[in-house]
C-alpha cells in the first residue's frame, strides 16, 4: 500500500487502495495481492481462498481452498465445554460487550491447553521432525522447554494430544479423514497413517489441535500464522454461545458450579447451623 497522506506514507506489501479522486481519506480501489477485492474477489472467490490470500498473498489451489474451508468448518465451534467458548458464555451471560465476550473467548482459547498456543507449538514439531517416526517419538517424549521469554505455564501434554480420553475423538478423526481427501501427500496424509503409532508413543489421543497443526503446515503457514488463525476460526461458536447465553438469562446458564478445592461452601447466617 502506498496511500500518500500530506507526506505520510502507509507501506504494505499485502495491500494497497486507490483514492477516490475527491476523497483522499476513502478507497476506490482495494487490492490485496494484487487482486481486486470488489472489483473480482468479492463475486468470484469464496471467503477460504480471500482468507489463504490474505495469509499466504497467492492464490489457492481448489483442493487447499477445500481443505481450509473443513478446517474452519470442523473448529467453528469448540462447544461450550471448551474453555473459550465458556468464557465468551459468562461474558454473554453478564451482560458485557460483544467486545468483551470475544476477548474472553481469545484469552481463554489461547494457551498450551488445547488452545492456539499449543497449535503453535506443534506446528513447530512438524517443523522440525517432518515425517520421521523417530524423531516424533524423541520429540514428544521429551520434557516441555520453557524457551526464552516464556509467558506460558508449562505444557501437561504433549503438544497435539488429548489430556484426557482413551481413544481418538469421532469428531477428531472425521476432520482427519476429510482433510486427507483434500490433502493427499502432506502432514496430513502422514499423520493419519501413523496416529495410532504416535498414540502410543505418547499414551494420549490425537487431539483437535494436532490435526489443526497438521492441516495448517499442510497450507503452507508458519506456526505463527497458523496460532493467529486458529484463533480466528474459532471465534464465531463463542459468539453464537454468547448472544445465546445474553437472551436465556443467568438462570439457565449451564456452568454454576466453581471447581475450588478448598471451596468452604456458602456461609451460614448467624443462629443457622453450620
Amino acid at each position: 500500500m502506498t496511500a500518500e497522506i500530506g507526506r505520510d506514507l502507509i507501506h504494505s506489501r499485502l495491500w494497497e487502495e486507490e483514492a477516490e479522486d475527491d476523497n483522499p481519506f476513502s478507497a476506490q480501489t482495494c487490492y490485496c495481492a494484487g487482486y481486486d477485492i470488489y472489483g473480482d474477489i468479492l463475486e468470484q472467490a469464496t471467503y477460504p481462498e480471500y482468507l489463504y490470500l490474505l495469509f499466504r498473498g497467492e492464490r489457492p489451489s481448489p483442493q487447499v481452498a477445500r481443505a481450509l474451508e473443513i478446517l474452519a468448518i470442523a473448529v467453528a465451534n469448540p462447544g461450550p465445554r471448551d474453555p473459550s467458548v465458556h468464557a465468551a458464555m459468562c461474558a454473554g451471560v453478564g451482560g458485557s460487550p460483544a467486545a468483551a465476550a470475544l476477548m474472553a473467548a481469545l484469552a481463554a482459547g489461547a494457551g498450551v491447553s488445547g488452545g492456539s498456543r499449543e497449535v503453535f507449538q506443534c506446528m513447530q514439531l512438524w517443523a522440525s521432525c517432518g515425517h520421521c517416526p523417530e524423531a516424533w517419538q524423541e520429540a514428544l517424549q521429551a520434557s516441555p522447554s520453557t524457551g526464552k521469554m516464556q509467558v506460558w505455564p508449562d505444557a501437561e501434554h504433549p503438544p497435539g494430544f488429548a489430556p484426557y480420553g482413551e481413544r481418538c475423538s469421532r469428531p477428531v478423526r472425521q476432520t482427519l479423514n476429510a482433510l486427507v481427501s483434500q490433502l493427499e501427500d502432506g502432514c496430513i496424509s502422514w499423520l493419519a497413517q501413523n496416529r495410532e503409532r504416535l498414540e502410543q508413543v505418547v499414551g494420549r489421543p490425537l487431539a483437535m489441535t494436532g490435526v489443526l497443526a497438521a492441516a495448517l503446515t499442510d497450507l503452507g503457514l508458519a506456526p505463527v500464522a497458523g496460532e493467529m488463525l486458529t484463533l480466528l476460526l474459532r471465534l464465531p461458536g463463542a459468539a453464537a454461545h454468547a448472544l445465546e447465553q445474553g437472551e436465556s438469562g443467568f438462570r439457565r446458564f449451564p456452568f454454576f458450579a466453581i471447581d475450588i478445592a478448598n471451596d468452604p461452601g456458602p456461609r451460614a447466617k448467624q443462629g443457622e447451623p453450620r
